[in-house]
């Protein structure tokens, strides 16, 4: 990670193996799904917003900025919800537009979902490089090399093709796009754009897979690793970190409940 995406410093989380983490993450995605009440999603939306901040190795601006996107994902949840759902107990009615008691609050227990599915993702991506776990996989998991080096060769490529989409367009504004309506100029946006760097990748994949052949990467033999993927104590402190996370939400939704509702799915 580069830039804006370079952390501050380097937490249990950045050292932990990416092979064991990705199944902690996978579980947690599951819990998450699996929660269906409001208290439990909000306190597991708040556990991981505060252990995104804490455990991520960003400055708390940074932080911020990345998360503040959420807002529109529990929007964008819950308000389907909340104006179209059904309920017996109607708050507010217009046109199809109806609110009820429980199309509220199952819109902000979606809307928490989201949050904690969102918080989870964005830890383990900002914590997580994509050499590290394809390495992890290889190791751990015994990936076929030819797939987990094609993936990794195809995140590589991905800065090049923008870097090609950029002087593509400088040269097309220097040489006059042609078409005297803004209408005859998107009709030719594929001839202009699409098609020279859909030729230009298919090359650019034919001539990576022709490099990978030689090097033998379709074929099944031991390999080494200058990237080594081992197990240490970091694994084991963040299985206890998530671990203490998990249950201090449900703890906190049991002992500290805000909304005291019962199933989303069958009533309040």
């Amino acid at each position: 990670m580069n830039g804006f995406f370079a952390p501050a410093r380097q937490t249990a989380l950045h050292r932990a193996n990416p092979a064991l983490k990705l199944p902690l993450f996978i579980v947690l995605f599951i819990l998450t799904m699996l929660t269906h009440t409001i208290d439990g999603s909000f306190y597991l939306a708040c556990v991981f917003v505060l252990l995104l901040f804490m455990a991520s190795g960003y400055p708390l601006w940074k932080t911020a900025l990345l998360i503040s996107g959420f807002a529109l994902a529990f929007a964008s949840a819950s308000l389907t919800m909340v104006l179209f759902g059904r309920g017996s107990e109607i708050w507010w009615s217009w046109g199809p537009i109806v609110i009820s008691q429980e199309s509220f609050y199952r819109g902000l227990h979606l809307g928490f979902r989201s949050i904690a599915f969102g918080c989870q993702g964005l830890l383990f991506v900002l914590t997580t490089s994509s050499t590290g776990l394809f390495y992890a996989l290889m190791q751990r998991f015994k990936l076929n090399p030819k797939y987990a080096y094609s993936f990794m060769a195809s995140i590589r490529l991905l800065p090049m093709t923008l870097e090609e989409l950029r002087i593509r367009r400088d040269a097309l504004a220097i040489r006059g796009t042609g078409g005297s309506t803004r209408s005859r100029a998107l009709l030719r946006l594929p001839e202009r754009y699409a098609l020279p760097l859909l030729a230009q990748s298919i090359r650019r994949a034919q001539r990576t897979a022709a490099a990978m052949e030689v090097k033998r990467f379709d074929a099944d033999r031991r390999r080494t690793y200058y990237y080594s993927s081992p197990i240490t104590s970091a694994d084991w402190l963040v299985l206890l970190l998530l671990a203490l996370a998990v249950t201090a939400a449900i703890c906190l939704a049991q002992e500290l409940p805000v909304f005291r509702l019962g199933d989303m799915r069958t009533g309040l």
